[in-house]
């Protein structure tokens, strides 16, 4: 340094001293600066105190020696303390060169900066505010420094501006936010330790309000719950847990849809297996569940967004249980504020609630933008996959469910191979809730779903089969589908699945037949069309009849009107062109029609055929039963058309019988010594008045072989009783028991009907048999 230069009013002998290697020399020279700046004070000369500011600063603190750049610290701080509550007035002259030495290379010569600034500090007070993110950010820095005297010094300095900050009711809290939310983002541990501590301190003071300021740092907020160091999620933990608690006692200031962005996006975890992450998703979801409880209603336009972070977690084991409960706890309050209000039409709400502002009004944020205030954000989530919320105005007087948010995400979880079992029972949970709040609104939905909905009566679980058969059985029986359904239903494979196949010669029965069909009063459209369907699933997929038809079909008898079930099935059996798959599903249902608890009412109503009615589902059952001629019989047994048995059993003889039939016969012969059949046994009682039940039993006999059928058949036939000894009325007064024949069946008709359908059967095996003899002969229709 030129010492032959003019530093006055400093002295030689101050300006030789400030530039001594010697800290002792440096002092005693910050003392003479200390007595001249007092004097300057009392004679109020601030012209010739800010020059000693400002050839401290120049000429010492910025200059290119390293001792000169010390005793300039010192100077400074010496000015600071002599002018004491004046030292407001020159703070940015004193503040700006102590700060431009935060990054000198010398780590001494850091520590004597921050030690500098904290005298500055210490006598300022109050009066520091104002400048205070300039030595917040100068903090910042030194809170990562890697030398321990240096950190040390500054987190002095740091407890001393948290001390004033706490005191002070003039914090700018607006001019801090920008800065707070650039350094939250921080990958530094020593930073992210400085940022949680300043928030949790910000947030104890009564007179300051973060938490209008939450959703600008609660992104950075969450990256810092991921830290590796245990301490700093602790501090984290707590930090967001303050938050929460005053979300909960002022929850009508609260932005709940700004931040749920947030909580959207860290409530989806990437990496699973590390445990920060499980924390992250487990707060975010936490937050989730009070933010739906706590804003109501207000948050059904953004139901698409939760749903889609809230149901991968209802899959997770117990490693995880704390979220899965936390994200149960959201799906479950989130279905509950859907109401059938949610299904009028938007000039019906207009109508009665006057001209609200739709969503369209408030345009939603693009990705770019979101990009931006979630920045940090990007490198650990992706957004490909994310539904986000979007922002709207706090003062809107109607709510919008977005129904057409939450169909996407629950079709596209149906279609994930990969959804867990949980998972899909709560999106059909969700189908079948919507399909009761808002019918009219879903209908529009049901082509697409409707698929997708038939795919699942494949599935593995039988919860989720039984879940998806309440949601096709209320869009089969909702009025809504009266006339919402107005077409045909597109497949997976882009062909329709509605068509009912016709047989040869007669044309085929489209959608407005088969809506039009009488067997289905009660019914929707809809109805007629899943009774269509799922026998062509089973038509296709034979393992599913075989292990879940019974299952399936019994399930619907208790969700729909068993009748209705049987006889729409019947009606569209009787047009089926695969003979053989006709035949085993009319022995499916012939079954579950015979021993089926959920049959009870049916089964009583077809025994007596008291009624028309009654007497036309026979024949339309009879008609389709024709495809298999054992199923046939027992039908006549169970509706007592004991003669008609008897006359089906005598043309038995002209079929083909093969081992299928004859096992056929076999499982008659036990169902008739079934609980089902006890009616029938005990009218073998009464012999004079059924003698054609017993004929038909001695058919059945006549056509097993000498098998363990045969023997139990042969028994209880040889336990019917001599009508001389059973005779106890006259003859020309029948019995009660006596049963007339219908009247409003044709049998005549109907055996006809049997011989033509035995015919086709017969044809179709012929054409089988003659295909196997020669497989190079092409057959010509």
């Amino acid at each position: 340094m030129n010492t032959e230069k003019d530093f006055s009013p400093l002295t030689p002998n101050i300006v030789r001293a400030l530039n001594d290697k010697l800290y002792e020399k440096r002092k005693v020279a910050a003392l003479e600066i200390e007595k001249l700046v007092r004097e300057f004070v009392a004679q109020n000369n601030s012209t010739q105190i800010r020059h000693v500011i400002q050839i401290l600063a120049s000429e010492f603190a910025l200059s290119q020696h390293p001792h000169s750049r010390k005793g300039g610290l010192i100077g400074l701080a010496a000015c600071s303390i002599a002018l004491g509550k004046d030292s407001g007035l020159y703070l940015k002259e004193l503040i700006e060169p102590v700060l431009t030495c935060f990054n000198d290379s010398d780590s001494r010569l850091r520590y004597y900066a921050c030690e500098a600034l904290y005298n500055i500090v210490k006598v300022a007070r109050g009066a520091v505010l104002p400048h205070f993110n300039v030595l917040f950010d100068g903090l910042s820095k030194l809170a990562a420094d890697p030398d321990p005297n240096v950190k040390s010094g500054s987190e002095l300095l740091d407890r001393l501006l948290k001390d004033i900050v706490t005191e002070s009711n003039k914090f700018d809290l607006v001019a801090f936010v920008p800065l707070l939310r650039e350094r939250i983002y921080s990958n530094n541990q020593y930073a992210r330790q400085f940022i949680i501590s300043w928030i949790l301190v910000l947030e104890s003071v009564p007179d300051i309000n973060l938490l209008d300021y939450l959703p600008e740092i609660l992104d950075g907020l969450f990256q810092i719950l991921g830290d590796s160091s245990k301490e700093i999620r602790r501090t984290c933990e707590v930090v967001l847990g303050e938050f929460l608690k005053e979300i909960k006692k002022t929850p009508s200031s609260v932005k709940f849809a700004e931040m749920a962005n947030i909580l959207v996006i860290h409530c989806q975890v990437s990496d699973e297996s590390k445990m920060t992450n499980d924390l992250i998703q487990l707060t975010s979801m936490t937050w989730m569940r009070e933010f739906i409880q706590l804003a109501g209603r207000v948050v059904l336009p953004y139901s698409s967004g939760i749903l889609t972070a809230v149901l991968p977690c209802l899959s997770y084991d117990d490693r995880k249980k704390n979220t899965k409960e936390a994200a149960s706890a959201c799906n479950h309050s989130l279905m509950k504020l859907v109401t059938p209000e949610d299904d009028e039409e938007e000039e019906e709400k207009g109508q009665v609630g006057g001209d609200t502002p739709t969503r369209e009004d408030s345009p939603p944020k693009t990705l770019e933008e979101l990009n931006n205030s979630l920045n940090a954000s990007q490198d650990s989530v992706g957004f490909s996959n994310i539904s986000f919320f979007t922002p709207t105005s706090a003062d809107r007087a109607q709510v919008t469910l977005d129904l057409d948010g939450i169909v996407q995400v629950l079709d596209r979880h149906l279609h994930d191979s990969t959804t867990g079992m949980m998972t899909r029972i709560a999106v059909l949970k969700w189908l079948y809730h919507l399909y009761i709040k808002t019918p009219r609104k879903m209908f529009r939905h049901t082509d697409s779903l409707f698929p997708m909905l038939l795919k699942t009566l494949s599935d593995d679980s039988d919860e989720v089969i039984l879940k998806d058969l309440e949601v096709l059985a209320e869009i089969a029986s909702s009025p809504a589908g009266q006339t919402d359904a107005a077409g045909p239903c597109d497949s997976t494979d882009g062909k329709s699945e509605l068509q009912v196949p016709a047989p040869v010669g007669q044309p085929a029965v489209g959608l407005k037949a088969a809506d039009s069909s009488p067997s289905t009063p009660s019914m929707n459209s809809y109805f007629y069309k899943f009774m269509i369907n799922l026998l062509k699933r089973f038509s296709l997929e034979r393992k599913l009849l075989e292990n879940r038809g019974a299952f399936i079909i019994r399930q619907l008898c208790l969700l729909l009107h068993a009748e209705n079930i049987f006889h729409s099935m019947a009606d569209i059996l009787l047009k089926e062109e695969d003979l053989k798959f006709a035949s085993t599903m009319v022995q499916t249902l012939n079954t579950i029609l015979l021993t089926s608890a959920e049959l009870f009412q049916l089964r009583n109503q077809l025994k007596d055929l008291r009624t028309q009615e009654s007497c036309a589902l026979f024949c339309c059952l009879y008609r389709s039963w024709c495809h298999n001629p054992v199923a046939t019989v027992s039908l006549c047994f169970l509706t007592q058309n004991y003669r008609h048995a008897y006359d089906l059993i005598q043309k038995f003889g002209d079929l083909e019988v093969t081992v299928d039939f004859l096992m056929e016969v076999d499982k008659l012969v036990q169902l008739i010594e079934s609980p089902i059949f006890t009616y029938l046994r005990l009218q073998l009682l009464d012999v004079e008045n059924n003698p054609y039940l017993i004929k038909a039993l001695y058919g059945l006999l006549m056509l097993l072989p000498q098998s363990q059928a045969f023997q139990l058949l042969s028994h209880r036939l040889r336990c019917v009783p001599n009508p001389e000894l059973m005779r106890t009325l006259p003859d020309s007064k029948p019995p009660e028991s006596c049963r007339t024949t219908p009247s409003h069946v044709n049998y005549k008709e109907l055996l006809q009907h049997f011989d033509r359908v035995q015919s086709k059967h017969l044809e179709v095996r012929h054409q089988r048999a003659g295909r196997a003899e020669h497989p190079d002969r092409k057959l010509v229709l």
